[in-house]
């Protein structure tokens, strides 16, 4: 069992004990997540740490996108759960990335595709390539991709 998955079960038991009811349910649905990818595909494995951390920031993102779906609904108490459920995945994502460190990785991938000749669309995706594998788990998609399309002037 990897070392994050062991401490979403302890934190589970610990929140049961504690009567916390969002954390408790938070993480037992990250844990039913985190169990349906272990049993997808054709063959059952066991997750990495980082697997674990794709999982969480998936889930993440669904509670993001609720959250907004809510508020535009006027469905505010609706939308505070989703941002409780948030942050209590949040405690288990590495740390994200500051805007002017992101900047410093966006313009350093933008200089050097640029200085290849690239622009437009190619040269977005060309530094999203170069991007992503440096922010993976630590900034979400879409920050990274207004960035890279302010840098690049599009």
């Amino acid at each position: 069992m990897s070392a994050l998955k062991d401490k979403l079960q302890k934190d589970l038991t610990a929140s049961i004990k504690s009567r916390d009811e969002v954390t408790t349910a938070t993480i037992r649905m990250v844990l039913t997540a985190v169990t349906n990818e272990e049993v997808a595909g054709k063959q059952a494995r066991e997750l990495s740490d980082e697997d674990v951390v794709a999982v969480l920031g998936r889930e993440a993102k669904k509670r993001r996108e609720s959250a907004d779906a809510y508020d535009g609904a006027m469905r505010p108490h609706l939308a505070d759960r989703e941002r409780a459920e948030l942050e209590v995945i949040a405690r288990y994502l590495p740390q994200q990335l500051s805007d002017e460190e992101l900047q410093v990785i966006v313009g350093a991938a933008v200089a050097d595709v640029v200085a290849q000749g690239l622009s437009g669309r190619p040269a977005m995706g060309a530094v999203m390539k170069r991007v992503q594998p440096q922010v993976k788990g630590r900034a979400d998609g879409a920050r990274v991709a207004a960035l890279v399309e302010s840098a690049l002037g599009m």
